[in-house]
């Protein structure tokens, strides 16, 4: 009981701190844009676009509130067993927020670009930002630091293989919110060994792809503030890559560690799930921590980045609905996103439906080896 209460304590913070995360979006986003509209930076003062962003924070300050208390509720139906009515209202906690706050953002956007339109905020000349010595600008970690995901599987290996012996010739495999075990399989190398190794191999390797976007994306910078935005978003990419792999190899390194622990019976299967979900906690935190300090493509770095009456460059015909962008004329395949925090994909280029296709099949069959590896 004490680990269902910890794991409804973990999802209910979860939820909270996401909605308000998603309540303060519109503050974290670069100067010259207000719910994915180019604008003039100084146009942020406007009490039109103020009083849209403080009815927008309201309002899913209040869907927060609403989704923590059924995330609450959800986590007692499920350890009183009531299980399909508990997991269709915590669906409905997380991912309410999530649609709310499009729908929110898809009003906002149009109500902006209405007045955009009639306070006449176009661009007089459209200007490209060219960076001299940018390589001297900070930057995302190189990718070679992914490599440290191999003396970590290679460790789960070595304990996986030491505990072996130890280890029940059924292993537990599912539990129940409440912990109990109520799914067993056959002790083999790949159930016992081969199922945890799979899974750091793969959250490695999402992390890894991750990475890369990062590596890869359009540096943004601000016309009406290049040197300064540029640093800005070097220091934002940086901060990102840097809690990007922490955060991976920790949560790989603690479901491998975790899972062997509890085949060997050294701690039962619910308490490692327990323990899996308090790992998650620094994470969610570290998250949410960037991207407050940090703001979109570092917009908070520096609070007094020039401000401009002036639109030196304006692509909003680019972005559909105000989170998909389409540019021909662009090369680039990762971007910064115009609404929320990290990067997206330009869906013009062939190499990045390339990107979505090739992540999609590994991870097809990343869930065929696991149904192989368990059965």
């Amino acid at each position: 009981m004490t680990i269902a209460i910890a794991t409804i304590g973990m999802l209910s913070a979860t939820t909270l701190a996401t909605g308000l995360l998603l309540a303060f979006t519109p503050y974290l986003m670069r100067h010259n844009e207000c719910f994915a509209v180019t604008v003039p930076a100084s146009a942020q003062s406007d009490p039109r676009l103020v009083a849209f962003k403080k009815r927008y924070a309201l309002v899913m300050s209040v869907l927060a509130a609403i989704a923590t208390v059924a995330s609450l509720a959800a986590g007692v139906l499920l350890v009183s067993g009531r299980d399909s009515s508990g997991v269709t209202l915590l669906c409905a906690a997380l991912f309410v927020p999530l649609i709310a706050s499009f729908a929110l953002m898809l009003r906002n956007r149009k109500k902006v670009a209405e007045l955009k339109r009639a306070e006449g905020w176009q661009t007089k000349r459209q200007q490209a930002t060219a960076l001299a010595a940018e390589e001297d600008l900070p930057k995302a970690l190189p990718l070679a630091w992914n490599l440290l995901y191999i003396p970590v599987i290679l460790a789960t290996i070595a304990l996986g293989l030491a505990l072996y012996p130890s280890m029940p010739d059924m292993l537990p495999m599912h539990a129940d919110f409440a912990g109990n075990v109520n799914e067993y399989v056959p002790k083999t190398i790949g159930s016992a060994i081969g199922f945890p190794v799979l899974i750091e191999a793969f959250l490695a390797a999402c992390m890894m792809l991750s990475h890369w976007m990062i590596l890869r994306s359009k540096r943004h910078a601000d016309p009406n503030a290049p040197a300064t935005s540029a640093l800005a978003y070097g220091l934002f990419a940086r901060a990102e890559s840097a809690f990007l792999l922490v955060a991976g190899i920790l949560i790989s390194a603690g479901i491998g560690v975790v899972f062997l622990l509890s085949s060997a019976g050294f701690m039962k299967l619910g308490q490692a799930a327990a323990l899996i979900i308090i790992l998650c906690i620094p994470i969610v935190i570290g998250s949410i921590a960037l991207s407050v300090i940090y703001g979109q493509a570092g917009s908070r770095v520096f609070k007094r980045m020039q401000t401009s009456d002036e639109l030196l460059a304006d692509d909003d015909e680019h972005w559909k609905l105000g989170i998909f962008y389409f540019n021909k004329e662009d090369a680039s395949v990762f971007l910064p996103k115009r609404f929320g925090v990290g990067w997206t994909i330009n869906f013009s280029r062939p190499a990045a439906w390339a990107v979505v296709i090739g992540f999609a099949a590994i991870t097809a069959a990343f869930l065929v080896a696991v149904f192989t590896l368990v059965e």
